[in-house]
């Protein structure tokens, strides 16, 4: 990889600290969902649900938390609060930030790519010159199939897995998201991404397409060309 301009190393380090804030309301989410369960309070899976219902948990005199627990709840609740506002400030600088990007513009047209998706994409990928080619950028991400000769045959095994995980299990995301509803939609893509699954399995299928989602978002930034649907299969 070519060394990063200080804009670049500026949006690599915003992502991590972006990362690190999600991480941690995660961690206080699921540490507040434990204590409840503790004390007989069950709630689903979900930092949503958790900040919807925790007041009223909290009010609710009928339920086992004592005087003393209800304290130390309501402030895990403020700090999980104050995470929550701290990820939003980041998402909305995210944001603006991707506005300004010409590149990420063109990569938001690509199925599953939001905008931390191309966010993460555009910081870890520069201009995207360092690659002669698409497969060569997703081959520095670890997308592409391991090889293992014996007696002069190749075999392909799993991905390879090389490269940054942050931005490999982002684009991962992405494409699971694609992948799900692939079956809803009749474009050429969706019907690629069928017969994947269909022959190789879901988990195979998203990360196929996880591999075509670098490309394209290769051929965005490095030849500035914008992504068309229609040629996405062939691709």
């Amino acid at each position: 990889m070519l060394p990063k301009t200080v804009d670049e190393q500026d949006d690599s380090t915003f992502a991590r600290i972006r990362e690190q804030l999600v991480h941690d309301r995660t961690r206080l989410a699921n540490h507040i969902r434990g204590i409840l369960a503790e004390y007989g309070i069950v709630l689903p899976v979900g930092l949503n649900i958790l900040k919807r219902n925790l007041p009223e948990i909290l009010e609710d005199t009928a339920n086992q938390l004592t005087y003393r627990m209800r304290l130390l709840l309501s402030r895990q609740r403020e700090r999980l609060m104050a995470l929550d506002e701290e990820v939003a400030w980041y998402d909305e600088q995210l944001k603006q930030s991707v506005e300004k990007d010409s590149a990420c513009q063109r990569m938001l047209a690509i199925p599953g790519v939001g905008d931390i998706v191309a966010h993460t994409l555009k910081q870890w990928m520069g201009n995207g010159q360092q690659f002669s080619k698409g497969r060569d950028a997703s081959a520095a991400l670890g997308l592409v199939p391991r090889q293992h000769s014996t007696g002069g045959k190749a075999r392909l095994m799993g991905i390879s897995k090389r490269g940054d995980p942050r931005v490999r299990s982002a684009v991962i995301h992405g494409a699971r998201a694609v992948v799900s509803r692939a079956s809803k939609k009749d474009d050429p893509l969706s019907r690629w991404i069928q017969r994947l699954v269909e022959h190789r399995g879901f988990n195979r299928a998203v990360v196929a397409y996880a591999n075509k989602m670098v490309r394209f978002a290769w051929v965005c930034v490095a030849k500035k060309e914008r992504f068309l649907i229609r040629h996405a299969a062939a691709a």
